[in-house]
């Protein structure tokens, strides 16, 4: 199979960041990919200069005094960890961010991404999205070639008749996954309005929950295509000032709900409308989980 994505994935990597689980499973994502834990069963890695919230009995208080810094030590540990793909797979993501390139593709290359680098340690990989009629899961794996088949997979289930909701792929891991996991959910802001409450409690009872926010394009201007209507939107709708006013009021007023609920949860989330920003975006994201998890 040819490695199509993960080839751009790898030309447009710049750098490396964390994930930080808030619970048992937690998986720390850098350059080096070690699996990084505070604990005297396992092998020591590095020192590190404290942060609140670090146990005390891992402070290297004599090589503090030699450096003049509160350092702690850091341990390997050789257990990996899960990491699931929620991603959406409605024709909404056949629309285009604000940059001008299609949510499908943004969220393909943000969640391959993320995907690439928890596979640098072979952690296991999964996901899970609606075909439109039934849910397709991918089996977790430490193979590159499954992340690969992953984001194919979802490029092909997104079409425009495909009305699934996001919903439906939460409610099946809560059924079907009992190990622990760091869920990493791709969708667009209308379906962060979708996610049921209630589906996202029973979620975070085992799970961290990281979000991924594919922008929406703006649709004042020409040539806006409206991916529900199959057609472009008329010049008079487009130009109306007015009208375009009332349509952002409402965006907003969306926007700010939708963070409200992920806030109430402790959900880290963010909004990436281009490629060409992804590795800001992402770091963006994961010091917000880090912060959470503090």
């Amino acid at each position: 199979m040819k490695m199509k994505y993960i080839s751009r994935i790898r030309s447009g990597l710049r750098g490396y960041n964390r994930i930080d689980s808030k619970k048992a499973t937690a998986r720390i994502i850098d350059g080096s990919y070690n699996s990084v834990y505070k604990g005297r069963s396992m092998n020591f890695d590095e020192l590190r200069e404290y942060v609140p919230g670090d146990n005390i009995k891992d402070m290297d208080w004599k090589a503090s005094a030699r450096s003049g810094r509160l350092l702690v030590k850091q341990y390997i540990a050789e257990k990996k960890h899960n990491i699931m793909f929620v991603m959406d797979t409605t024709k909404r993501m056949l629309a285009d961010t604000m940059a001008g390139q299609e949510k499908r593709d943004v969220a393909i290359m943000s969640a391959g991404t993320l995907a690439y680098m928890v596979n640098r340690q072979r952690d296991y990989i999964g996901a899970v999205f609606s075909e439109g009629k039934g849910i397709c899961s991918i089996p977790f794996s430490s193979e590159l070639l499954s992340v690969e088949i992953m984001l194919q997979k979802y490029h092909d289930y997104v079409t425009m008749d495909n009305n699934s909701d996001i919903n439906d792929s939460l409610e099946y891991i809560v059924c079907n996954f009992k190990q622990r996991m760091i869920v990493v959910i791709v969708t667009d802001i209308d379906g962060v309005s979708r996610i049921q409450e209630n589906v996202l409690r029973r979620l975070l009872v085992k799970h961290d929950v990281i979000l991924i926010n594919i922008g929406d394009v703006d649709i004042a201007g020409s040539n806006v295509y409206d991916v529900e209507t199959g057609s472009y939107l008329p010049e008079f709708f487009t130009g109306n000032k007015k009208l375009i006013c009332r349509i952002e009021e409402q965006r907003r007023r969306k926007l700010a709900e939708c963070e409200t609920k992920l806030k109430r949860y402790g959900v880290a989330h963010s909004t990436i409308q281009d490629i060409n920003c992804l590795d800001k975006q992402l770091g963006e994201l994961l010091d917000k989980h880090r912060s959470e998890k503090r």
